[in-house]
């Protein structure tokens, strides 16, 4: 495994959300408060503790704060263990409090001592935020012990075009996943659990979203993406129990108890070229995605969520490649947002796309039978190109107070 170090990149991008949450912060009212029960009022609070962890078929938050921790542990085993269980200890501590709308736990106000909570959330309402964590195949090496209780749904991604995967937008021992209505408030949860963790873990890379670009909520309207067209018309429904245990929760099929109940994890950072899918006729547009781009209707007609007739529709619309109906039923659960991170410097266009989160039981039978369908012939592939990659085991849910993320595997 690569030395672990801060990601340049993860730092510029943590760097730009402070910038952005400043002219937010006015904006919300609802006050920051440590008093038990006082968050809990303003009606904006997604519950922490559950069967299931939060943000996964959670209807998707306007803001997206992605980051991958890599451990810096360096001693036996034993060592190591007790140095990851404490940080999971202290990481499900804190991210159920800002979920609550608390400041990180610890003293906040001895003028002689850092600050436990770093502050910029202080005063903003919880946002509806939802802290989702996860482990990176690159932990279930030797360091912990672990390469025994290492998911088989958990193997490597193979190669996937179209992709040019920049190592240093890939990989990760730990994941967390903040969203939130408010900006600040997912940013300042990135930078509280690198902050708590810096004798330990120290951040990989970073993605900041905006812009949900999927709905996974019956009672949601469907967002578009930067391309202009409607995504995730026919997503699955977060709150449609059927479809999630069918899809999405892991069940009794895995070979390892501590993942049932969780989910499984593929982030792909994809770059458009919005310049040349600006240039394009709006006739191909839709060809290329297979609905009309302001309805959203499929182009054999009727209305966004109507049945499409895919005989109906070009042999490599985009639609028409990934539905389920022609991939043996297979479907993942999406919530990806929209990024811009300015330019690339190679080209001089527009570093700006989707940043892809799929949830699925097992990604080689879903992501991967979905992705190798879609490389044969997507026409969208002309247009796109994924840059970066993560796949990570998502645990449960945290049961109550004083337990925490995966204790079962370090038991």
């Amino acid at each position: 495994m690569a030395e672990p170090r801060t990601s340049r990149r993860g730092l510029l991008a943590l760097g730009g959300a402070l910038l952005a949450g400043g002219a937010a912060a006015g904006v919300t009212t609802s006050g920051w408060l440590d008093k038990p029960g006082a968050a809990e009022a303003s009606g904006d609070v997604v519950p922490f503790y559950g069967t299931h962890q939060a943000g996964i078929g959670t209807p998707t938050q306007d803001r997206l704060a992605f980051a991958a921790y890599d451990l810096t542990v360096s001693g036996s085993v034993r060592q190591n263990r007790a140095a990851l269980s404490t940080l999971l200890q202290t990481w499900t501590a804190a991210a159920a409090a800002m979920t609550q709308g608390r400041t990180v736990p610890g003293g906040n106000t001895d003028p002689a001592a850092p600050p436990a909570d770093t502050g910029e959330a202080y005063g903003l309402s919880p946002a509806n935020l939802t802290i989702t964590f996860g482990f990176g195949t690159s932990l279930f090496d030797g360091r912990f012990g672990l390469a025994g209780r290492r998911p088989a749904a958990l193997a490597d991604l193979p190669d996937l075009p179209p992709a040019d995967l920049d190592p240093d937008r890939c990989g990760g021992d730990l994941a967390i996943q903040a969203c939130a209505d408010d900006p600040v408030v997912a940013f300042h949860v990135i930078r509280n659990l690198a902050r708590i963790g810096r004798d330990t873990a120290v951040m990989r890379w970073s993605q900041l979203g905006f812009g949900k670009a999927a709905s996974n909520g019956s009672d949601q309207q469907t967002p578009r993406n930067l391309m202009g067209f409607k995504d995730g018309t026919r997503n699955i429904p977060g709150d449609n129990i059927q479809l999630m245990d069918q899809h999405v929760w892991v069940g009794s099929e895995t070979d390892q108890t501590w993942m049932r109940g969780g989910s499984y994890l593929v982030t792909r950072r994809i770059q458009m070229h919005i310049e040349a899918w600006d240039r394009d006729y709006l006739a191909d547009q839709q060809n290329v995605i297979g609905r009309y781009k302001y309805s959203g209707a499929p182009l054999s007609g009727g209305n966004e969520f109507d049945q499409p007739d895919f005989t109906a529709i070009p042999a490599r619309a985009h639609i028409r490649l990934a539905a389920h109906e022609n991939n043996d039923g297979v479907r993942i659960l999406r919530r990806g947002y929209s990024f811009t991170d300015g330019i690339v410097p190679s080209s001089g266009e527009l570093d700006a796309g989707l940043f892809f989160i799929a949830y699925q039981k097992d990604p080689r039978q879903q992501f991967v039978a979905l992705q190798r369908k879609l490389a044969r012939g997507d026409a969208l592939s002309e247009y796109i190109q994924h840059v970066g990659s993560g796949l990570f085991a998502c645990p449960p849910g945290v049961t109550g107070p004083g337990h925490s993320w995966a204790q079962e595997l370090l038991a």
